[in-house]
């Protein structure tokens, strides 16, 4: 209850209202309009897909080919050359659902045989294609 008090000149009577029941009334009939008001139930209807279990395709996982320094690569730890490397990615092209390749070139590899097998994966069409960080 906020109440000021001032200095009065020769007892005159102060004539300041008391707000405080006021607000009280005005949030009390605040909440009853917001308590009465009916809720808005609108529907939209809407077709959704079903969810079909069968089409439900599990991720292959990546191959990962790596560029050694001197030029040799390696298909998921196995070492090939660049003419097994273009059947193997020709393979994968294939596939119905196409794997990652994920590339990961030494730190001293030369950038053309790096080049190689990205040119190699974007001529069979294979979408996902990937570099990883430099191998030490």
């Amino acid at each position: 209850m906020a109440m000021m008090t001032a200095a009065l000149k020769d007892g005159e009577p102060t004539s300041e209202i008391n707000t405080t029941p006021l607000i009280d009334v005005m949030l009390v009939l605040l909440i009853m309009l917001i308590v009465t008001i009916p809720p808005q139930r609108q529907a939209v209807k809407m077709d959704t897909p079903r969810p079909n279990p069968d089409a439900i395709v599990k991720p292959t996982e990546p191959v990962r080919i790596s560029v050694d320094f001197d030029g040799s690569y390696r298909w998921n730890g196995t070492p090939v050359t660049l003419a097994e490397l273009d059947q193997r990615l020709a393979v994968e092209a294939r596939r119905a659902v196409q794997p990652e390749i994920h590339i990961e070139p030494h730190r001293l590899a030369a950038y053309h045989y790096v080049v190689a097998v990205m040119a190699s994966a974007q001529r069979f069409g294979l979408q996902k294609l990937g570099v990883e960080g430099g191998v030490t």
